[in-house]
């Protein structure tokens, strides 16, 4: 239960001052970290991430954004995953939700990897289901890292490239 009411603190925190959390990137990497990490731990509410990756990306080093990106977002779902393992985590979308449990029951991790390599809405519901299923921290937090690490190097080097594109068209 605290593990529940933890989660919905910060998710209500960051929802509240996601203004205030796009201002952090002027940081850089330690800034996107920080982002990514706010970003990630709320459940189902959106916080901005990918834009300031995609947009430091063009300014810093797009693999090292991507890096600090990646643990950030990896250790933020570290809060869906403990709302689920609680087990009391409240879920408004039962039937995505049921979905996801039944493909983590069969592929384990690897729906993990998958889904967070993808940027998608239904990345807390898998946490939360990995959470309540009992996996392993570990497993789930180095899934969970490599799928987001690469989603978001990706990102960076599209911002980057985005930004030499917009360059040359200028000149």
């Amino acid at each position: 239960m605290l593990a529940l009411l933890l989660a919905l603190a910060i998710s209500i925190t960051i929802f509240a001052l996601r203004d205030r959390i796009a201002q952090i990137g002027a940081y850089g990497y330690p800034g996107v970290f920080l982002i990514s990490v706010l970003a990630s731990a709320t459940i189902v509410l959106p916080a901005p991430s990918l834009a300031v990756v995609f947009a430091l990306g063009s300014s810093l080093n797009p693999v090292l954004v991507g890096l600090a990106a990646g643990l950030g977002e990896a250790l933020g779902e570290l809060v869906g995953y403990l709302a689920g393992y609680s087990g009391s985590a409240v879920i408004e979308d039962r039937a995505r939700y049921a979905q996801l449990e039944r493909l983590e029951r069969r592929y384990g991790v690897w729906v993990i990897f998958i889904l967070s390599v993808i940027p998608n809405p239904f990345f807390d519901l898998a946490g939360i289901a990995a959470g309540m299923l009992k996996f392993s921290v570990l497993r789930f937090f180095i899934a969970c890292w490599l799928g987001k690490t690469i989603k978001t190097i990706l990102v960076a080097l599209a911002g980057a490239g985005a930004w030499g594109a917009v360059t040359q068209w200028l000149r």
